[in-house]
């Protein structure tokens, strides 16, 4: 017998299935080439093999101004959260002597896992595949193309970073909902804040002790893949070292309303990250706002000697304060609990994870709302 539950993923699916096809007879009927835009996302690889994911979206046209009003950047979001997918589009990922065919699923996402082609030499850094639509469901101008970035950590690295994003480098006030509104649906990346030196501080991470390590940085979040052009903006715009997201899918399919939770979606992609590089240790950093003090402690236990500390911002009340802090009472390595970037760069500095000179970067570097104004 069908469940409640069940009957309602259903009931949701086949309504959005049934509004995507009834806008998809309507644009043909009307002979109107659809605004298509291939948005790959920043992804990760090995010397074996390369992931490539994105998805494929009507193009809505936003663009973001520092200068831009409340309402332009409402109506922005609004754009993204009420984005169209192109679902059934036929794609080709073209790579050196790799040509690779697939499509996108019922949400516009595509996600393939590719042999690291055989005509390269130097495997580790940045690789660029092409990709491009050969078919879709509505017609579109061609041709369509757009350029893929996926990482491959050179052996040279000394560690990995994975990193929060809301609460840990973008100021998101999570513990407050209409705090948290307000910067999400009324801001955009040039006015979203980051912390106090944490760009220098990330920077630093980057580059390790030798400033030339090009440690590799990893971002996993709660956020909605919708929200990949702030994030990935905002990375940019802080000079922010660039490293693959991890995002979260929100919305209905044919097993599912929403994603999964906080709780079960960070543990499982932290857990890939540390599978695809098993030789890579990695420092972790988060906020005390969510879970992820004990997300992190879980971690420790499942994959010892692999983490070499965790830094938690302190976003949260005292009692919160009490909590995370038994929490890694009788956990090693050493977790370092600061409502700032500087203790966190002092702590990686003493083990020789940074060069030392980097600290006064890291304390002098200037808030954005300081910046902004100037």
């Amino acid at each position: 017998m069908i469940s409640w539950r069940d009957f309602l993923y259903r009931i949701g699916h086949q309504t959005e299935n049934h509004i995507d096809e009834l806008k998809i007879r309507f644009r043909e009927r009307m002979g109107w080439e659809t605004a298509v835009h291939i948005c790959p996302y920043i992804s990760f690889g090995n010397e074996q093999s390369l992931y490539v994911k994105g998805r494929v979206l009507h193009d809505r046209g936003i663009e973001t101004e520092s200068d831009d009003s409340f309402w332009d950047n409402l109506t922005n979001m609004y754009y993204r959260v009420n984005s169209h997918e192109i679902k059934g589009a036929k794609m080709r990922l073209t790579y050196y002597d790799l040509i690779h065919d697939f499509y996108s699923d019922e949400d516009g996402y595509f996600g393939e896992i590719i042999p690291m082609p055989s005509a390269i030499d130097v495997k580790s850094g940045w690789h660029t595949p092409v990709i491009e639509m050969l078919e879709s469901p509505l017609p579109f101008k061609k041709p369509l193309r757009s350029v893929a970035k996926i990482l491959v950590p050179p052996a040279s690295v000394t560690y990995g970073v994975i990193s929060d994003i809301d609460d840990t480098i973008l100021k998101t006030d999570a513990t407050s909902l209409l705090k948290m509104a307000w910067n999400t649906f009324a801001k955009n990346a040039r006015s979203r804040i980051a912390f106090k030196g944490v760009a220098a501080f990330y920077r630093a991470l980057h580059k390790g002790k030798s400033g030339n390590n090009k440690n590799p940085f990893f971002y996993v979040s709660s956020s909605p893949w919708n929200l990949y052009d702030v994030l990935i903006d905002f990375i940019n715009l802080h000079g922010i070292p660039e490293g693959p997201l991890f995002l979260k899918d929100y919305g209905f399919t044919h097993n599912k309303i929403i994603t999964e939770g906080h709780e079960g979606h960070k543990p499982k992609k932290i857990k890939k990250i540390l599978n695809a590089y098993p030789e890579m240790k990695f420092i972790l950093i988060g906020d005390s706002g969510q879970k992820d003090p004990e997300i992190y402690s879980n971690i420790i236990k499942e994959f010892p000697d692999r983490i070499l500390a965790v830094y938690i911002r302190d976003v949260t009340i005292d009692e919160r304060d009490v909590q995370v802090k038994k929490i890694y009472n009788s956990d090693k390595p050493e977790m370092v609990y600061s409502e700032n970037s500087l203790t966190a760069a002092i702590h990686a500095a003493k083990h020789g994870w940074i060069e030392d000179g980097m600290l006064a970067e890291i304390a002098n570097e200037k808030a954005w709302e300081d910046v902004i104004e100037e």
